[in-house]
C-alpha cells in the first residue's frame, strides 16, 4: 500500500461526513498552510473547562506485538513468498550493521523511497499511538522501527535515506491519521451514524480500527478521550481542467491539456492548543491525466510549535515551527524532501468577512530527492539524494467573505551527498482566485510555474533546465464539518 491510497481514504471520509456534518457555512474556508489557529469560534467548543488529555490505559504488550508484527510481516513475506536475496538475514548480519561504516544510500525506486516508506512508518507509529501512548513515545518507536527495520530486516547495508523517510515520514503521516480518526470518533456520542463513523476512522486508521475491534469497544460509546476532542476539520475538493507544458515553457500555444483534480484538506485543534504538535495540519493532493504520474502533488505542513509575539489593532503576529513534506511528480520533473521551517505569520480582520493572512518562513532541508539525468545508482535510482534550505511565502487576502486571492511560493537550495557532485535550485510559484457563486460552491482560476536547475560540477554533465507553467481553471465544492 502507498501514502497515496491513505490520502485517497482521506477524501472518502471527507464524503462520507458530509451527511452528519455538525455545522453548516456558506464561505469558503480558512485554507492558509501555516496558520497558527483556525478563526472560527462559532464551532469550537469551549475545552478550556477539560482536560484536553485524559488519560488513557497503556498497553505495552499489545503496542509492542504490533510493533514487532510490522517488522516481522514484511521479512516473513520477503523470505518464505518472493525469495528475495536480501532476507536471508542472521544475527551476524544485524552485528556488521551495527558499524557507523555500515551505513549507504539505497538504490529503490523514487515512489518507493518518497511514499512506501512513510507508510510503514506510521505503522510504527500508530502501534503505540492507538495503545495509549503520546506524540512523542510513540515518535521514539517510529525511530526505532525503522532502525531495527535497516539494522536487521535485510542484509544489504542499512540505508540513511530509508532511516530519515520512515521516521520523518511516518511521524508525520500518523500523527495526521491518529488525529483524523480521533475527529470521526468523537462524533460518536450519540447512536446516530456510529458505525458509519467506525468505518471511515477505521479506514482512515487501520492500527487504531484494530485495537478497538480487540478491546471490544468497536461501534459503541466512545471514552473521554474521543469525547474532549475539539477539532474540526475543512476541506475544497474542486475539479476541472488545467493545461500545462513541459517541453517548451509555453502552456498557452503549445501546451496539452488535462483532467485536474484536488483535495485540500485542513484540521484545527482551535486556538487555545497551537504550542502542541499537530494541533494544525494540512493536505494538498492533486491528481491529474496527461501527466507521467496520475497523482501530481502532495503537500503536507504541520504545526510542531507555535508562540504569540503580539497583538495589534486588527491583527495577530505568531511564530510557528512547522514539518513539510512534499512531493512532486510531473511530466518535467519529479521532487521530495522532507523539511522543518520557522515561520512568521500575521493574521489582519477587518469589519466581517475581511481578511488579510501572511506568512514568510525559512529553514532546513533534512533530506531531498531530486532527478539526475547522468545517474543509474545501482539497479534503478537516478536522482541525488542531498540537504539543502528552504523558503516559503504565501499570501491571502478574503473580501467579503466570498473573493479569495492567494499566492504561494516555495523555493530551495539543494546540495548533492549521494549522486553526482551537484546543488540544485527549486522554485515553485502559484497564484489563485477563487470566487463564491452559491452556498459552499466556488469558481477558481490559478495560474503556476515551477522551475528546477540543476547545476553540476563534472564538465562532461551539462546543467539543465526543467519547466512546468500551469494554468487551471475549476469548480469547487467547500466542507466544513
Amino acid at each position: 500500500m502507498r501514502f497515496s491510497f491513505i490520502i485517497i481514504l482521506l477524501l472518502i471520509g471527507v464524503f462520507f461526513r458530509v451527511s452528519t456534518a455538525c455545522a453548516q457555512v456558506d464561505s469558503l474556508p480558512t485554507l492558509q498552510t501555516d496558520t497558527a489557529y483556525f478563526k472560527d469560534p462559532a464551532f469550537l467548543k469551549d475545552t478550556l473547562t477539560y482536560n484536553l488529555n485524559p488519560k488513557r490505559e497503556k498497553k505495552f504488550w499489545r503496542a509492542g506485538a504490533e510493533w514487532f508484527l510490522a517488522q516481522a510481516l514484511p521479512a516473513s513475506f520477503n523470505r518464505f513468498i518472493t525469495r528475495d536475496p536480501y532476507s536471508y538475514i542472521s544475527f551476524q548480519n544485524f552485528l556488521d550493521h551495527q558499524r557507523l561504516s555500515a551505513w549507504d544510500w539505497d538504490d529503490n525506486q523514487f515512489t518507493t523511497n518518497q511514499i512506501d516508506h512513510p507508510f510503514h512508518g506510521q505503522i510504527y507509529f500508530n502501534a503505540f499511538r492507538s495503545n495509549g501512548y503520546n506524540f512523542y513515545q510513540s515518535s521514539i518507536a517510529t525511530v526505532a522501527g525503522s532502525y531495527i527495520w535497516e539494522t536487521a530486516g535485510e542484509t544489504q547495508h542499512p540505508s540513511i535515506n530509508d532511516l530519515v523517510n520512515t521516521t520523518f515520514g511516518g511521524i508525520l503521516l500518523g500523527e495526521m491519521m491518529h488525529r483524523v480518526s480521533r475527529n470521526i470518533l468523537a462524533r460518536n456520542r450519540s447512536h446516530h451514524n456510529r458505525i458509519g463513523n467506525e468505518v471511515v476512522a477505521t479506514l482512515v486508521n487501520p492500527v487504531h480500527g484494530l485495537n478497538r475491534m480487540l478491546d471490544g469497544k468497536w461501534g459503541k460509546q466512545v471514552e473521554d478521550y474521543f469525547l474532549v476532542d475539539s477539532s474540526i476539520i475543512s476541506a475544497e475538493v474542486d475539479a476541472g481542467i488545467r493545461r500545462f507544458d513541459a517541453k517548451d515553457g509555453d502552456f498557452l500555444t503549445k501546451g496539452k491539456n488535462s483532467f485536474y483534480g484536488r483535495l485540500r484538506f485542513k484540521y484545527s485543534n482551535g486556538d487555545h492548543n497551537y504550542k502542541r504538535p499537530f494541533d494544525q495540519f494540512a493536505v494538498t493532493l492533486e491528481l491529474g491525466t496527461g501527466d507521467s504520474s496520475f497523482i501530481n502533488m502532495v503537500n503536507v505542513h504541520a504545526l510542531l510549535y507555535g508562540a504569540k509575539f503580539f497583538k495589534s489593532q486588527r491583527g495577530n503576529h505568531f511564530g510557528t515551527l512547522n514539518a513539510h513534506y512534499d512531493f512532486i511528480n510531473n511530466d518535467s520533473f519529479f521532487y521530495g524532501a522532507q523539511s522543518i521551517n520557522y515561520n512568521w505569520l500575521s493574521e489582519f480582520r477587518y469589519k466581517k468577512g475581511n481578511r488579510l493572512n501572511l506568512s514568510v518562513g525559512a529553514g532546513a532541508v533534512v533530506l531531498a530527492a531530486v532527478p539526475d539525468p547522468y545517474l543509474l545508482y545501482g539497479a534503478s535510482r537516478n536522482y541525488n539524494y542531498g540537504p539543502g534550505a528552504s523558503y516559503r511565502f504565501k499570501g491571502e487576502l478574503m473580501l467579503i467573505n466570498r473573493f479569495l486571492l492567494s499566492a504561494d511560493y516555495n523555493g530551495g537550495v539543494f546540495f548533492t551527498i549521494s549522486g553526482n557532485d551537484s546543488y540544485y535550485i527549486l522554485h515553485g510559484l502559484s497564484v489563485e482566485a477563487s470566487l463564491r457563486l452559491y452556498k459552499r460552491w466556488s469558481i477558481n482560476v490559478s495560474s503556476g510555474y515551477f522551475n528546477l536547475q540543476g547545476h553540476f560540477k563534472d564538465p562532461q554533465y551539462a546543467d539543465y533546465h526543467r519547466e512546468y507553467p500551469y494554468g487551471r481553471l475549476s469548480l469547487g465544492y467547500n466542507i466544513f464539518f
